[in-house]
């Protein structure tokens, strides 16, 4: 077998027929059951930085992830090579692997009458024709336009354009095998500002499925500057308990440790604190998160999941109440309960909002922090202790007053979420977690 030599939907069938070749070989050499992920990616990336072009990459890469079974052993290996030689060693090792593993009753592929079929084409793949020259040209334009916004725009901490296009195929021996081509697009500015002797950093940066959607290079240099230039004067604020805005851009990450607090791993692992939650009231009535894995060049859009079943649109939280977990196969059977078709993640999370942009829910906040930069991992999942560095804007009278820095908010997050007080419209589309900026009613604010 030749190493595919096209990146797209027409590199496919070949994927395809390497993932039978091994699965075939597999069963040749013993293994009672195997599955195969492939993925074949090339892109392109560019920095500049204070003019000058700092770095060019081309990257192409190739690889095979075997699973393999003996009754309820598993072994995995994995290989850059698609030669006969290669698969039938990287077979003989995963094989190898599962002969020396304890049995894990669990373990296993999904039920032949679960896999997908018919699988929708959701709109992933659009190649950009950019060369070199011109992604640095578009780099260095963002850059140009960020330093003529402001004369307090000093210095450049660099910006990126990269593109890039994959594929991605999977197959086992029950019978399914599934794949899809898709692309990824961004450009990203980091500016610095200063004067007084304070510097601030700060960035803008978008990304999409198309390259000519993305927002005009000079957009993001003067937005990144902007934002940079809002941070001059930064300083602490005494410590008090005050509502918290998080921005919609911090508010994605924020619901992320929710989706990790009900994702199966960490349920079954006992590292949650939301084990035996299910069917608990954890939000406000008002609120539901709900997954819609099948819009057409979504960021986070897939037509199976990673053991081969069809995904579905389906809520996590309905009214409030928790009303299942993230659940792929393996984990399904350890906590008994059927897989949600999420191995391998969620796919494009909604969160329902109201009608109040940023600006409203300053107004409705009135006297709090404005949070638009977080540091530091101070997560406790088990426990729900949250604790972070971060930086801001102090809001008095229903307005910013001044940039923050070196401050730490803490709460838990069983009570930071049934405390939210309201979802803006300001939807954050860059992110597989699509939310509004967050309004909690408290928390606790470290400060001087």
């Amino acid at each position: 077998m030749s190493e595919v030599s096209q990146v797209g939907p027409q590199a496919l069938p070949a994927l395809y027929e390497t993932v039978e070749r091994i699965i075939d070989e597999a069963r040749r050499q013993g293994a009672t059951a195997s599955e195969v992920s492939v993925s074949l990616d090339q892109g392109l990336s560019t920095s500049v930085r204070q003019g000058e072009v700092e770095t060019v990459e081309f990257n192409r890469d190739q690889g095979f992830g075997i699973t393999l079974y003996v009754g309820q052993s598993k072994g995995s290996a994995s290989t850059t090579g698609s030669g006969a030689e290669a698969i039938r060693e990287t077979v003989a090792a995963a094989l190898a692997i599962a002969r020396h593993a304890s049995e894990d009753p669990y373990a296993g592929l999904a039920a032949a009458e679960l896999m997908a079929s018919g699988l929708p084409d959701l709109d992933l793949y659009h190649p950009w024709v950019i060369t070199p020259e011109q992604a640095i040209e578009q780099a260095l334009r963002c850059e140009a336009a960020a330093f003529a916004s402001d004369p307090r725009i000093r210095k450049a901490d660099g910006s990126s354009l990269s593109t890039h296009q994959g594929c991605r195929a999977y197959g086992n021996s029950n019978g399914f095998i599934g794949g899809h081509a898709s692309t990824r697009h961004s450009l990203s500015c980091v500016m610095i500002a200063e004067t007084d002797g304070q510097m601030q950093r700060d960035y803008d940066y978008d990304v999409s499925r198309i390259g000519s959607a993305l927002a005009a290079p000079e957009l993001i240099g003067r937005r990144a500057a902007e934002r940079s230039v809002r941070r001059l004067g930064a300083r602490p604020v005494p410590t008090c308990e005050v509502p918290v805005l998080f921005s919609s851009e911090l508010a994605s990450g924020l619901l992320g440790h929710f989706m990790s607090a009900i994702s199966g791993g960490n349920l079954y692992r006992k590292s949650s604190y939301l084990e035996g939650a299910l069917g608990q009231t954890l939000f406000p009535e008002w609120l539901s998160l709900d997954e819609r894995p099948h819009i057409p060049q979504g960021l986070g859009s897939a037509a199976y999941d990673s053991d081969g079943l069809a995904t579905y649109a389906k809520s996590f939280v309905e009214n409030g109440q928790l009303t299942r977990y993230v659940l792929g196969t393996y984990s399904g059977r350890k906590l008994g309960l059927p897989s949600t078709a999420n191995a391998g993640g969620i796919h494009n999370l909604f969160v329902s909002h109201g009608d109040e942009d940023q600006a409203a829910l300053i107004r409705r906040m009135d006297r709090g922090l404005l949070v638009t930069e977080l540091m530091g991992q101070g997560l406790n999942l088990v426990t729900g202790d949250y604790s972070r560095g971060a930086g801001g804007y102090w809001v008095e009278n229903g307005e910013i007053q001044f940039p923050v820095q070196e401050v730490t908010i803490a709460g838990n997050l069983r009570d930071m979420f049934r405390q939210i007080v309201a979802i803006g419209s300001d939807i954050e589309t860059r992110s597989n977690i699509r939310s509004g900026s967050i309004l909690i009613e408290r928390m606790t604010v470290a400060g001087s």
